[in-house]
């Protein structure tokens, strides 16, 4: 009889805490109307937020991304570590460490629909300021996301947008 050997993991999953999703969209007006979505690490793991972030940029590399200015294009690859599918108002993302869900705003939806693909982002750093589920002001997103330490520790993928079949 063989056994199957679990896969080796960097990531403390206790160290990694409560991950959260958030989406956005650009501003239209300016002509930028590209859907975003976030997955961060509330930073309230056991070892707190450095230890978030040490756990966040493990599974980072585990799945095979990097941080910084790359785009991964995983729009024309057969199989992503990251799965999206948009339902019913809500994104629900499916990845190690992170089966979560949350609300689009409806202009996130049109955008998702027109393009096809979103943005979407793995934070390396702990994010406890945007809490799940209680709004997040433009001038708390742009203070985490507009800083250059936050930006180069963040992998940037291009997912594909799944929908259930009518």
């Amino acid at each position: 009889m063989t056994t199957a050997k679990a896969p080796k993991t960097t990531v403390d999953r206790a160290e990694l805490g409560t991950l959260a999703l958030l989406a956005w969209t650009g501003d239209p007006a300016q002509g930028h109307d590209t859907p975003y979505l976030i997955a961060y690490s509330l930073g309230d793991g056991t070892g707190g937020g450095e230890a978030a972030a040490a756990a966040s940029l493990a599974m980072i590399e585990e799945l095979g991304l990097t941080t910084g200015d790359v785009m991964h294009d995983h729009t024309g690859e057969g199989v992503s570590p990251i799965q999206l599918l948009v339902q019913g108002g809500q994104a629900v993302v499916n990845m190690p460490y992170l089966n979560a869900q949350c609300r689009v705003p409806a202009e996130w939806l049109a955008a998702a629909e027109r393009r096809g693909h979103v943005h979407f982002m793995i934070s390396g750093r702990a994010w406890p300021q945007a809490k799940p589920g209680l709004p997040v002001s433009e001038q708390t997103l742009q203070a985490h996301l507009g800083d250059e330490d936050a930006l180069n520790a963040t992998a940037h993928v291009l997912l594909p947008v799944s929908q259930l079949r009518r």
